[in-house]
């Protein structure tokens, strides 16, 4: 029996010497289009292109869609004939520039170009690549073909697990597995066709023409229509953003809120930037379909119930619109119901985010406290304490500050002298009883872990007689963490650690009241910019020194602030165990809601001694 070595090579000698007797015909051969590379080739198995920079040529498909607006000019072209991996994209875009694409939808071209890796935002935010054809040379073979078919984005259709675990590194050299991840899935679609069908809103429409859905509208719903974030393990993977690519005077982008529809068809390319990754660029968009929404009003504080309030007001200065002053005045009264104490935070100074070395905020707070008593409300006093300027973050030049305002006619607020922004309060025992060293004082202003952040603004007050202990804060800003759809995962939450120290030392001031008095009546509020699951709640409720009334709450109401189509919370209202039979809202009225007075809901503890 001959070898397979010898057998094939027989059989290649009996082939070549019937070309050579011109007993069979040489095939055709391939034209560089059909043997040459194709799109799947070029994105690869990876995120990362194994033809990065390098050229390629006559790179067949269909031109789905064009983006002919901005400096970030090109279209995404899709090829038809796809292969059977369902790790590697049929599409791409095709980077033109500032130079206006010269195709047309449908049109079946063969484009030449260099292979790279574009990363939105940079390299340096942590953000994952798109890939793409730069430099590229086009030529236009047909026009008027059909389109592939889009994809559809549903529950079946993303698995439930976000990310593959790379212990904080890059997920790019990693093999996509589309069926277990949902940053896989996504990312095996990059560029091509996705559609959604019906799709519930999450994200209210933002100022930049862009709002959230879910392709899993049964997971993790909140009672209005959003999507909750509970844990850090489940990210929500069916959040999808939508933006169009679709001319603005024709068609207007919907203006929705949280728990409205996209009802039938939205369909485009699946896109990637920096402002939440993936994005459905849309070529079409379903119609509104408004479910009308309303805006929570809480109950009235009755007489023998103290109402203490938390609301980030959001770089409130006097140059802010006096619209904006009326419509916070206004859910002070009447939404909140005129509580006896607000802790403000992002109080701006007096010339806002010029960087005049002013640091008053008197304007501010005096236009404020106007407006809420034109709106019928209560004339507020005020208390707080002016920053060392540049010092406590924000936006440049605003100084942002916590601030009290208190209804004199229900509330007292004992004053003690000594307060200043480098200067510690203390705890004091006075009579058996817990007191401050300073009313208003800061907490810890020395300590780093206020660096560049905002101090708590500590403050006694008297309610029929019973000393109440209020902490006003604002920890500093998730600034800097990695996204949830990183290249790094899982991502890295690094601004945690500033907050962690500062939880720590509010938690020990508590602490401290508490050794003065076991019964002494502690409020905690204000913006955390953590979670009701994170380790910087963990150490402030430490030791049982406080509860966080988020945590009491039925689960589907547990947020008041939505990020990127994330239900979730921020702001908080924290007691001491003395502090008991407490009735606990967060009021929703902005952060759901396309037109905002500002992006937090506010919240209001009330509490009857």
């Amino acid at each position: 029996m001959l070898s397979h070595r010898r057998r094939a090579a027989t059989v290649g000698s009996l082939i070549a010497g019937a070309l050579a007797a011109g007993l069979i015909a040489p095939a055709q051969s391939a034209s560089a289009a059909d043997a040459g590379v194709r799109v799947h080739d070029i994105q690869g198995t990876t995120r990362i292109s194994p033809f990065a920079g390098k050229q390629v040529t006559d790179v067949p498909g269909v031109v789905t869609a064009v983006k002919n607006f901005g400096s970030a000019r090109g279209f995404w072209v899709q090829d038809p004939n796809p292969d059977r991996d369902e790790a590697t994209s049929e599409a791409i875009f095709v980077f033109t520039g500032a130079t206006a694409p010269a195709v047309a939808v449908g049109d079946s071209v063969l484009v030449s170009g260099t292979v790279s890796e574009y990363y939105p935002g940079g390299e340096a935010a942590g953000g994952q690549s798109v890939t793409q054809l730069t430099k590229p040379t086009v030529t236009v073979k047909s026009s008027g073909n059909a389109l592939p078919a889009a994809v559809r984005l549903n529950a079946a259709a993303i698995p439930a697990r976000y990310a593959p675990d790379a212990h904080g590194g890059s997920v790019e050299s990693l093999p996509l597995k589309p069926r277990r991840y949902a940053l896989d899935r996504l990312e095996s679609l990059e560029g091509m066709r996705v559609e959604v069908v019906d799709a519930p809103v999450v994200g209210a429409t933002s100022e930049y023409k862009d709002l959230w859905v879910t392709a899993a509208p049964r997971h993790d719903r909140t009672a209005r229509g959003g999507t909750l974030y509970g844990s850090y393990g489940d990210p929500n993977a069916g959040r999808v953003k939508i933006a169009s690519l679709l001319p603005y005077a024709q068609h207007p982008f919907p203006v929705a809120n949280v728990g409205d529809e996209l009802s039938g068809t939205t369909a485009g390319p699946l896109d990637y930037d920096n402002h939440g990754g993936y994005t459905i660029q849309a070529t079409e968009l379903g119609a509104l379909a408004d479910h009308k929404l309303q805006r929570e009003t809480t109950r009235k504080q009755r007489n023998d119930e103290l109402a203490v309030a938390t609301y980030n007001v959001e770089n409130l200065s006097p140059k802010t619109p006096q619209a904006k002053f009326d419509r916070l005045a206004g859910a002070l009264v009447t939404n909140l119901a005129s509580p006896d104490i607000v802790a403000l935070e992002e109080v701006q100074d007096n010339d806002g985010t010029t960087n005049g070395g002013v640091v008053d905020a008197t304007q501010t707070l005096t236009k404020l406290t106007d407006a809420i008593a034109a709106a019928g409300g209560p004339k507020y006093l005020w208390r707080q304490i002016d920053p060392v300027d540049g010092k406590d973050g924000g936006q440049p030049g605003g100084n942002i500050r916590t601030a009290f305002l208190f209804n004199p006619a229900r509330v007292s607020f004992k004053d003690v002298p000594g307060g200043d922004s480098t200067t510690a309060v203390k705890v004091v025992r006075e009579g058996g009883k817990a007191g401050l060293s300073a009313s208003p004082g800061r907490v810890a202003p020395d300590d780093a872990a206020w660096t560049n952040s905002r101090k708590p603004l500590a403050g006694q007050f008297s309610f029929r007689g019973k000393d109440v202990f209020v902490v006003a804060n604002h920890f500093n800003s998730k600034g800097g963490d990695q996204g949830l759809d990183s290249r790094f995962q899982p991502p890295a939450r690094s601004s945690e650690v500033q907050r962690l120290q500062q939880a720590k030392l509010v938690n020990g001031f508590v602490k401290q009241l508490l050794a003065a008095d076991r019964n002494a009546n502690v409020i905690v509020a204000g913006d955390l910019n953590d979670y009701q699951f994170s380790p910087a709640l963990k150490a402030l409720t430490a030791g049982g020194a406080l509860t966080d009334q988020v945590t009491k709450l039925p689960a589907k109401e547990r947020y008041g602030y939505v990020f990127q189509g994330n239900s979730q919370v921020l702001d908080h209202i924290l007691t001491s165990r003395h502090v008991s039979r407490v009735d606990y809202d967060i009021v929703h009225i902005n952060a759901e809601f396309a037109d905002q007075a500002s992006d937090h809901d506010p919240q209001v503890l009330r509490w009857k001694p």
